[in-house]
Parts: C-alpha cells; structure tokens; sequence
C-alpha cells in the first residue's frame, strides 16, 4: 500500500468513525505505509501543556512508553507546537518526530511519529499526515465530548461554556491578512468575546466586553455578538448593525445590560480600515515594529443603554505590514497586588519586543498571556483579550513570510533546517 492509499483509506474509513476511533485507525493505517507508533497530542485550552488523545478519556494507550501529557515550556514537543516546525524528539533518536497539528493556521497539538531506531525520514509527508490528521479531528470535536474533556483541566463556568462555543477560530490567515486573539481567563471568561469574518474583500472585525462578571454578562455579550453577526449578514453597514446590537440588547434588557464595543471593517486591497467605537478602549497601530500610531473616535455611548445617540465612522489608512490591535480593558486596567496596572506602555512594549524575536504571532499572543498571568499571580479579576490583525498590503504575502507569521510548517525544501532548531 502507498502512503496515499494509506490515507485515502484513512479519510474512507473516518465518514462513520467517531473521535475515539481515531488515535487507533491513524496508528493502524500509519504504520502499514512506514509510520510507526504515532500518538496525537492535543494542547489544553491555555496552551500550557500537551495531552495524549486515548480511545477513552483516561484509558491506557497501550503503550507503556507514550507519556500521557507534555509541557508546552521546556519540551521539544513543545518547541514544535511553538514554533510550527518538525523536531527529532531528541539529539540521539534518530528516526522519531514531533510535527505541528495545525487546522488551517489554528494551533492543536502535536504528533509524536516512530520511535527510537525507527527508519521515519523527515520530509514532505509527515506534514501531510498531520495535516489529515487535523482535520479529521476538527471535523470530529463538535459530535465528541472526549475532546472537551481532553482540553479542558479544570471546571468551566457556564458564560465561558457559552463564550468559547461562539468565538471563531483562534487564528486566521489568507495571504493578505493574518488574525490572531486570546482570551482569559480562559475557564472564567464572562463578559469579552472578539469576532471576525471575510466577506469577499472585506474583513469584518469587532470585540465586545459587557457589564459584570457572571452569567448574565455572558448572555448579554452572546446576544451582542449574535446580533451583529444576523445584521452584518444580511448586508448591513457598520452603524446600522451597531443600531441592530442596541436595540437588541435594550429590547431584552431594557437598558439594564449593555456592552461596550468596537466594530470594524478592513478593506484587504487598500488597507482603509472603518471603524466605530460605542464606549471602548480605541485600537491602535504598530507601525515598523517600532511606532505606535493611537486612533481615535468620537465615542458613542455603550450599546443596550437605550441613549439613542448615534455612532460616528472613522476611516484611518493602514500601510502594509501595520500590526492594528483590539483589546478589552482586563488587559491594560488590571493592577497586580502592589496595586499597580499592567497598562498600555508594557503591553505595546511586550508585542513589539517579541516581534523582534521571530516568533509567530500565535506565539506571541501564547506568551503576552502568559506574561500577563504571571504579573497577576495567576489570577484576573476581568476579562483580559487581545486580538492582532496584520494587513500585508494590495500585494499577497510571500508564503515563507506567512507561514513564519502564523507558525506554519516551512515548505519541503526548508524541511532539513529543522533539524537544526
């Protein structure tokens, strides 16, 4: 059998094969076309560690020496989930790998392929193989409690049930644009969700933090984001899909909850950006991974409060390569136990430092939180999210460019410098 044959037989079998079924159909089929043991490795929600996908949540993998979970810091599997390239699982095993799981640029995990003495060539195929393997699992987790169970370490409130089941994917990419967002904290968020869309040219952005920090924040933000996302589909423009959000909310709250908010759209071939703002944080812009460009907006007052006052449209010209940035106020209001905040200057400081580093914006973004947790012990009082938007130019990316930016697997013939990471 061919190693196409392989997985042609792999998509075949998986039309009828449920989530559990897979870490055993992969590993079978694998292994006739020259791929032995391979484990799937699936990060948690945080990104903090790495955990071993079984036929049953908890179950023996049977094999005794596939180690059930992997920190993402201070791991070679964790180095190829950061940094999105094939890594030999260590210097003197030859013949086994740890390659990217990736479901378009949305980071999920890692595959650990062969084992110690094992003949597994780096190349090409490997990539492919992690590939298929991601969509089938994407295709699987909605219909798969196991998956949940799987990413998630500790218990879930209700709102944040609710926010991670309507946020869209945490990183999208074309060649004209890359998106990137985080939020935490992850098992508590409430009131935050961010949102985007491409409709032919035009990528539609917003983000949204509501009063309060319970429940009924979380159900004022999903009505927000619903509302916007039923009004912007049936063509509305930006201020009149704003109207459909206030006067949603305020009919069903009558101006009790409301939200603040930013709501934007990005021409792709010109870089004009037109946004509104209803009682948010404004964006901002670095330029040249060194100038901070501060927006402004006549702010309008937040939605559902019922005011009546209309919004304002601004138009502002990115230049290519601009990084815009969206924020709540849990990012830069968020003060540690000497009282003091992270603020704005330490979050631009930190992007743009990180930015000099190489890293993917993924990354990136894995880290500011991570950073972000560590000046508060660990612990948030509010919602913190962040969401990077880079507009390339008129022109497409060149794809080694992209790939870098969203942490994408380099192209085969880059394959052999891997092995020098």
């Amino acid at each position: 059998m061919t190693r196409a044959g392989a997985l042609a037989e792999l998509i075949s079998a998986s039309h009828l094969m449920p989530l559990e079924q897979l870490p055993d159909a992969v590993a079978s089929r694998a292994a006739l076309v020259g791929w032995p043991r391979v484990l799937i490795y699936l990060a948690d929600l945080q990104q903090e560690r790495l955990y071993l996908l079984t036929a049953r949540a908890g179950a023996d993998p049977g094999d005794p020496d596939a180690q059930p979970s992997w920190s993402v810091e201070g791991t070679v599997a964790g180095r190829a989930f950061q940094l999105g390239r094939i890594l030999p699982a260590s210097s003197t095993a030859q013949g086994e790998w740890w390659v990217p799981l990736l479901d378009g640029a949305e980071r999920l995990g890692v595959l650990r392929v062969g084992f110690p003495g094992a003949r597994v060539e780096m190349d090409e195929d490997l990539n492919v193989l992690a590939g298929l393997v991601a969509l089938l699992l994407v295709s699987k987790r909605e219909a798969s409690d196991s998956y949940s169970q799987l990413v998630r370490r500790r218990k879930m409130k209700v709102a944040a049930e609710m926010e991670w089941q309507l946020m869209p994917p945490r990183t999208f990419a074309t060649d004209r644009v890359l998106v990137s967002a985080i939020m935490e904290p992850a098992y508590q968020i409430s009131g935050d969700a961010f949102d985007y869309a491409l409709a032919d040219e035009t990528l539609h952005l917003s983000i949204f933090d509501a009063m309060g920090h319970d429940t009924a924040a979380g159900l004022t933000v999903n009505l927000a984001l619903a509302a916007a996302r039923n009004r912007r589909r049936q063509g509305a423009e930006l201020l009149q899909a704003a109207e459909g959000v206030g006067e949603t909310l305020t009919g069903q709250f009558a101006g009790r909850r409301y939200v603040t908010s930013l709501l934007a759209e990005l021409h792709l071939p010109t870089g004009v950006l037109t946004w509104t703002n209803y009682g948010h944080h404004p964006p901002f812009v670095i330029r040249g991974n060194r100038a901070v460009v501060h927006m402004s907006c006549p702010p309008a007052p937040p939605m559902g409060t019922g005011l009546g006052l209309p919004g304002t449209l601004r138009r502002d010209q990115l230049e290519p390569g601009d990084r815009l940035l969206l924020y709540t106020d849990g990012i830069t209001e968020a003060r540690n136990q000497d009282g003091q905040e992270f603020g704005l200057d330490r979050l631009i400081d930190f992007l743009v430092r990180h930015h000099a580093d190489g890293l993917s914006v993924p990354e990136t973004l894995r880290r500011l939180i991570r950073h972000h947790l560590d000046y508060h012990n660990g612990r948030l009082n509010d919602d913190a999210t962040v969401m990077l938007v880079e507009w390339h130019g008129p022109t497409p990316f060149r794809p080694h460019h992209l790939k870098a930016l969203v942490g994408l697997p380099p192209s085969a013939e880059n394959l052999s410098s891997a092995e020098n990471l």
